[in-house]
């Protein structure tokens, strides 16, 4: 690794005290850094930047600071790439980020040694279809949802896979998950959790009217589609990981399946998923008391 593509979310670390640190900590084991005109003109450096976009054909490692969301948003550009990516946290317990801001110093050490494993996690792709045009391709590690508006009456949504139909669902909506995905939107929607390496896609119903809809997991070579069937106006929507938006309108079809993609996670301590997943539901118990 020579060229480190550092990436900090600016909300999140105010006056970049924390991305500083890790450039110089970086800078100590002779890597090149990379950063954004934007990070350059607000830390004062020699180095002016360059666009992003022309970084991510660059780096041999991306650092990301902030939490998850972060990482997730960072991941669907880097994908292409397939260059690591290293989280570290800025907030509480993340799944996806590995290391703490504090104590940096000995686990740089590691890496720059190569002691560290890198955990390949699947993606998947959903196309926007209207009619016989086809609008937008994008790519999530986590999940695609799809759900109503925040004052519109429940969607009706039909399920396939693999062209053969699986059921009705009048419901608030539907997030078809990863296996990363698993603790995230699907989990709050009543999905299983699943090992993040496990090769699955999950189709949860969000708050289904009806008594009979379960969780369905399928084979990630499978390709799902999701027909909204409602013949009136409503404000359903995509979201990609929760974070990017598209509107969508009556007779829409969305097709999800397994993406070329991976995304390679950089591992350096002993943190296994089980201990964050059980460190995570306790923290999570414990706030909702």
């Amino acid at each position: 690794m020579k060229k480190i593509l550092i990436i900090p979310n600016i909300d999140k670390d105010k006056e970049l005290q924390n991305t500083k640190k890790v450039i110089d900590l970086v800078k100590k084991f002779n890597k090149e850094v990379l950063i954004s005109e934007q990070v350059a003109k607000m830390i004062k450096t020699d180095n002016d930047g360059r666009k992003l976009s022309e970084l991510y054909s660059e780096a041999d490692l991306v650092i990301v600071l902030g939490g998850d969301g972060t990482l997730l948003n960072v991941a669907r550009h880097t994908a292409p790439y397939n260059i690591p990516l290293l989280g570290i946290n800025l907030g509480h317990l993340g799944f996806l980020v590995e290391l703490e801001k504090n104590n940096l110093g000995k686990f740089f050490d590691k890496l720059f040694a190569g002691d560290y494993t890198i955990d390949y996690r699947m993606m998947i792709e959903g196309t926007l279809l209207r009619g016989s045009m086809t609008l937008d391709t994008f790519i999530a590690l986590n999940d695609i949802g799809i759900t109503r508006g925040a004052f519109s009456r429940i969607i009706d949504l039909k399920i396939f896979v693999n062209e053969q139909f699986v059921d009705f669902y009048p419901a608030d909506g539907i997030v078809i998950s990863t296996p990363t995905g698993s603790t995230a939107y699907s989990l709050s929607a009543g999905g299983p959790i699943v090992d993040p390496n496990m090769g699955l896609i999950m189709i949860t119903p969000i708050c289904p009217h009806t008594l009979h809809s379960r969780s369905i997991i399928v084979p990630d070579n499978k390709v799902i589609s999701v027909h909204l069937i409602d013949a009136h106006y409503h404000d359903a929507m995509i979201t990609v990981d929760g974070q990017k938006g598209y509107k969508l309108q009556p007779k829409d079809i969305i097709t999800i399946k397994r993406a070329s993609y991976v995304i390679p996670l950089i591992r350096i301590n002993n943190r296994s998923f089980y201990d964050v997943l059980r460190k995570k539901l306790t923290e999570r118990g414990i706030k909702s008391r």
